[in-house]
């Protein structure tokens, strides 16, 4: 969706899925990192919003990359 900020914002939705708050930070801060090294310079003023899966949990960062940068490619930019 298209903001009037002029630049891309990310919104996170990393539900609980009886995991701890340590597993739950450590997914975000993952997330803002791939946001900020490999997203955010690709995309237009645009407002995303990320909801997690149970199986992120799990996921490897580079798993998280190679996904988030497929659908940035797919997405248009």
């Amino acid at each position: 969706m298209s903001n009037d900020a002029g630049h891309p914002r990310l919104g996170l939705v990393v539900p609980k899925y009886q995991q701890t708050a340590i597993a739950r930070n450590r997914l975000r801060r993952r997330l803002k990192e791939l946001w900020r090294r490999d997203l955010q310079a690709r995309l237009p003023g645009w407002d995303v919003v990320l909801r997690t899966r149970q199986e992120t949990y799990a996921a490897s960062f580079d798993l998280l990359r190679t996904d988030l940068v497929t659908w940035c490619e797919a997405s248009g930019r």
